[in-house]
């Protein structure tokens, strides 16, 4: 696969210019700038501020917990949920140039937010009716429907559940996905054509994923850049977990020195994420922590304890094992899997699931 370049190629660079992002954003929203304070824009009061902001390359907030909180400095600034975004330009067109979008292509955009991609797809493809975008919010749905018939010729809006596709509209050549997804609903890949491509930030990792639709219904995917994306409605996880998991405390000896699992390399971060959860963090007394599913394992003073159905310590221990074992590899060296019973994440090999390795290596150390 081509590297990811610096800038987007011109294609996509044209698009940006022709359908100009200005024309999605509203005239006040919140700015949430990388390693940096967020603030408020008003196009009325300071439209200087607001224009440097649209001109730029950051995220910019405009919808909190899914419109039941009002979008203003105050609570914007207390931290309520983001649930709509215009990305960052940048993120924007390295999707875009994964997706690679091409005149006559036949589109589905899940998540259509403020309207600027579906837009930038509809240019790109040189047909707004070969672009279909779906949005479960209708209200969002209606703001970005005005926007998009302000901006010209717009492609077919459908308001409902992304995670089912648009079928009536399908097969596919590429799918756009705007939201984090944890688990890929098959309903996307049975809507793909054969060779077509279908980009996405995967979560829990927010990593973009680009995959390739098969002939015989599955999926092979790669990682590629670092994102950051709101989950699909329908994928968000539960409440955080409590402060103590259930059952009995589970105590050993910590044999290994803890601190290679601290501040874990974007290969090791992923590997956390997806076979157990949660990244070891270090709490206000000290101790390492893992929270996941319910379980719990904290490290003090030399000591591993854990409770609930799982070892997590244990399991963090496997993982980096693996990880050294195979030569501490980079999210280059894997991907995920997809069939119509299954997905997984793989390290070098499509064929075998790392969580497989993972099991394979206990039974080992146990045996």
């Amino acid at each position: 696969m081509e590297p990811p370049r610096a800038h987007a190629p011109p294609p996509i660079a044209d698009a940006l210019i022709r359908v100009p992002r200005h024309a999605f954003i509203p005239a006040a929203a919140w700015v949430e700038p990388a390693g940096g304070d967020g603030y408020w824009i008003d196009r009325d009061r300071d439209p200087d501020r607001w224009w440097r902001a649209v001109c730029s390359d950051t995220v910019i907030y405009t919808q909190l917990d899914d419109g039941a909180t009002e979008l203003t400095p105050h609570n914007a600034a207390r931290a309520f949920a983001p649930t709509c975004s215009a990305s960052s330009p940048l993120l924007i067109a390295a999707f875009l140039r994964h997706l690679a979008p091409a005149p006559g292509d036949r589109i589905l955009e899940v998540g259509t937010g403020t309207g600027w991609t579906a837009a930038l797809l509809a240019d790109l493809t040189g047909d707004p009716g070969r672009v279909t975008t779906v949005e479960i919010d209708p209200a969002l749905a209606a703001t970005a429907a005005a926007a998009l018939r302000a901006a010209g010729p717009p492609p077919r809006l459908v308001v409902g559940d992304g995670t089912h596709g648009v079928p009536e509209h399908a097969p596919f050549d590429r799918l756009h996905i705007t939201a984090g997804v944890r688990e890929i609903p098959y309903a996307w890949i049975e809507q793909t054509r054969p060779g077509g491509v279908i980009v996405l930030p995967y979560a829990p990792v927010m990593r973009l994923l680009r995959l390739v639709v098969a002939g015989d219904g599955t999926a092979l995917g790669t990682f590629h850049e670092d994102c950051a994306f709101m989950l699909l409605r329908s994928q968000r996880p539960p409440a955080p977990p409590a402060a103590t998991a259930p059952g009995p405390d589970r105590v050993r000896a910590l044999e290994r020195d803890p601190a290679p699992l601290l501040d874990p390399p974007p290969g090791l971060q992923l590997l956390f994420d997806v076979l157990i959860g949660d990244l070891p963090w270090e709490d206000r007394t000290g101790a390492l922590v893992l929270d996941a599913a319910g379980s719990r394992a904290t490290v003090r003073e030399g000591r591993v304890i854990q409770r609930g159905p799982r070892d997590l310590w244990d399991e963090a221990e496997r993982v980096h094992a693996v990880w050294t074992d195979r030569g501490a590899p980079g999210p280059d060296r894997m991907g995920l899997r997809l069939t119509r019973e299954r997905q997984y994440v793989w390290l070098d090999d499509p064929a075998f699931a790392v969580a497989d390795i993972l099991t394979t290596r206990g039974e080992t150390e146990h045996g």
